[in-house]
């Protein structure tokens, strides 16, 4: 047996805060690493050592191999884990390790490349008797041949990419027209994400479920699965939600396979923790493989949740050479837990990613609650990393239980400072077909009207107007010097009422109130509503009007209020100066960047004509690439970008005159 005394995480986040935890617990010596933009995160200083390697672009920090491995050595690191994303599924960096004498904490490099490109696993699955997905994943990449091949099947069909994961290189093409340019588009996001361009194409099953079995494995032949994960609610064929045990699956079904993942596993001779990802087919009751992932996954905990099993220390056990310590008839799972990812993006501007400050990161402490997340209050949510804030994790006896604990969580979280996408999952947790477990993959696009979801109504803006209202109230009467027997908010006459003009959404909120005889009264239309302030403690505000006692936690950054409620949840206001700053005019014609971005290919030059609809530039932000397109046919006037900038939301990225100013 191989001896681990220290472990270099070569990762970040949430996943590296987990590690750790298991580390400790195992009276092993962790070793975080940190680039420029991590240096003051939270898993940095829970970790026992941790050692700076380099800026902020994951390309000069967490994906530099050499630097890695060097930093380890000078450590003297016994084992490198390598979490999830970045390296943790690159045969090469597994292979490097072992030349530099470091552990490995994942499977054998052998495995990790069978699995690195999807079309020759596709293959080896095919083999060994796992179904798989009808399609083409053959040597022959030109956008002719990948053409042909789709014309072979039914519209719509898929584009994937063969490395990686996470939604990036793939694409779903209904009609003949789109094929070349989202091959063209696959191709590239591929490129950009895993240095791997080659796709596959394959039947698109529309209405799916997105399955997936843990199985584990050790260096002495031994391989078992450990139950599944449902993974369907997703949106940017990112997974969202997941939960176990799946609320389709049989017991015959799941012992089926339970049994191809084993298969899939002992195909490559396995010998740590990884997932098979199936599509189950409901109305047909058939599945196909889809990939698997040589790594831990993000949801994990779901699995240790039900089953009582620490995965990562049995990855930590079987990189040592220790023999799995438990067999396929003793996996048992217990009770249901669900899982929940809080991300910083703007889900009413399709779960567009969004950068900033968290002011403020807290929540209810609660039996069977789990959180993994290196965020907390004044964390920055870099445009460089996934934005990723935690994961909610629920385990309760059974789903109806765990669901409810997952509604009364989201309304009580607060997370302020950015948007996130915590009114969304909320409002996903009411949604009768997910809590009856009537979804599929498509449930977000086909089934969620983003655009309401974070809508408030007059009575709440205007109580969360007194809210922010009574706390600046309350700073300036804590803060007076002088005159201190002159009642707040005096006026020569009595009729006078003060005034506050709040905008939320640019529309506009006058607030009017005066204060008499420890009172407030508040103009409300035709009513004056009497309120009593009741606590100013900190960030959290207590007021009554109604006989209804309202409780705020509400955060002023210069002029902009951020307050959370549990019935009204979360919202920003901003109070308006009285002199307003004049707005930066918006360009005729401009189009500018949505979001901190960098520029990775400009797809017109200045004099081009162009067609509404015709793609105009490629951003990417947060590991996500987006398209801009015209919104009306033109001339490029002028491009302001060169590919491969950094550029900050709001930049000026080209100008178009439109077809009637031509003319």
């Amino acid at each position: 047996m191989k001896q681990i005394n220290s472990i270099l995480i070569a990762n970040r986040g949430e996943i590296a805060s987990r590690i750790i935890r298991t580390c400790k617990k195992m009276g092993i010596s962790s070793i975080a690493v940190y680039s420029d933009a991590d240096r003051n995160a939270l898993y940095v200083k829970q970790a026992d050592k941790a050692v700076f390697i380099g800026e902020s672009n994951p390309a000069l920090s967490y994906l530099d191999m050499g630097k890695i491995i060097q930093v380890a050595q000078s450590v003297k690191a016994d084992a490198i884990h390598p979490g999830y994303g970045f390296l943790s599924e690159n045969a090469d960096f597994a292979k490097s390790c072992a030349t530099a004498g470091i552990i490995f904490i994942g499977p054998n490099p052998e495995a990790i490349q069978a699995m690195g490109s999807k079309s020759e696993a596709k293959g080896l699955m095919e083999e060994h008797g796992v179904p798989t997905v009808p399609g083409y994943k053959g040597k022959d990449q030109s956008s002719t041949r990948l053409i042909s091949e789709a014309l072979k099947m039914d519209f719509p069909v898929l584009l994937k990419a063969t490395a990686g994961g996470g939604g990036k290189g793939m694409r779903i093409v209904h009609k003949e027209a789109d094929l070349e340019s989202a091959i063209e588009s696959a191709k590239r996001e591929s490129l950009s994400s895993f240095g791997n361009d080659e796709l596959i194409v394959e039947k698109y099953i529309s209405s799916g479920r997105h399955i997936e079995i843990q199985i584990f494995g050790d260096q002495h032949g031994n391989a078992i699965h450990l139950l599944e994960r449902e993974c369907s609610i997703q949106r940017r064929y990112q997974k969202v939600i997941e939960e176990s045990p799946s609320p389709v699956l049989t017991e015959a079904l799941r012992k089926q396979m339970g049994e191809s993942a084993v298969m899939a596993a002992k195909a490559l001779n396995y010998d740590n923790a990884g997932t098979v990802e199936f599509i189950f087919e409901e109305k047909t009751g058939n599945y196909y493989f889809l990939e698997v992932n040589t790594r831990l996954q993000v949801e994990h905990p779901v699995t240790e949740e039900i089953t009582g099993l620490d995965l990562v220390q049995m990855q930590i056990e079987s990189a040592q050479g220790l023999a799995l310590k438990i067999k396929q008839k003793n996996v048992r799972g217990c009770g249901y837990a669900i899982e929940a990812r809080l991300y910083a993006e703007d889900a009413e501007n399709d779960f567009t990613p969004v950068t900033g400050k968290i002011l403020k990161f807290e929540y209810p402490e609660m039996d069977g609650l789990r959180i993994e997340s290196a965020i907390e209050s004044g964390s920055e949510i870099s445009v460089f990393y996934d934005p990723m804030i935690a994961k909610i994790i629920i385990r309760e006896e059974n789903r109806q239980q765990a669901h409810r604990k997952l509604n009364y969580f989201l309304k009580n979280l607060v997370c302020l400072g950015t948007k996130t996408n915590q009114d969304f999952l909320l409002h996903l947790t009411e949604q009768a077909d997910f809590i009856n477990g009537n979804y599929d993959t498509h449930f977000i696009k086909d089934k969620i009207n983003l655009k309401n979801i974070a809508a408030k109504t007059e009575e709440e803006l205007f109580t969360a107007c007194i809210a922010a209202c009574l706390v600046d109230w309350n700073k300036r009467e804590n803060s007076r010097g002088l005159l201190k027997s002159v009642p707040s908010g005096w006026r020569s006459s009595f009729y006078d009422y003060q005034k506050e003009t709040y905008l939320h959404n640019d529309k506009e909120l006058v607030l009017q109130y005066r204060y008499q005889d420890d009172l407030f009264y508040f103009k409300n239309g035709e009513e004056l509503l009497s309120v009593s302030l009741i606590q100013v403690e900190g960030d959290e505000i207590s007021f009554e009007t109604k006989g209804l006692r309202w409780q705020f936690t509400v955060l002023k950054s210069g002029m902009d209020f951020y307050l959370h409620n549990a019935d009204i949840g979360n919202l920003k206001i901003e109070q308006k100066e009285r002199f307003p700053k004049k707005k930066k005019e918006k360009v005729k014609g401009g189009y500018e960047a949505p979001m901190p971005s960098q520029i990775l290919k400009i797809m017109v030059k200045p004099n081009q004509e162009v067609k509404s609809g015709e793609a105009l530039i490629v951003i990417s932000s947060m590991k996500m690439e987006n398209t801009i397109y015209a919104e009306e046919d033109g001339l490029i006037e002028e491009v302001y970008a060169k590919e491969g900038d950094n550029v900050e939301a709001g930049f000026l990225l080209m100008k178009l005159k439109s077809k009637e100013a031509i003319l």
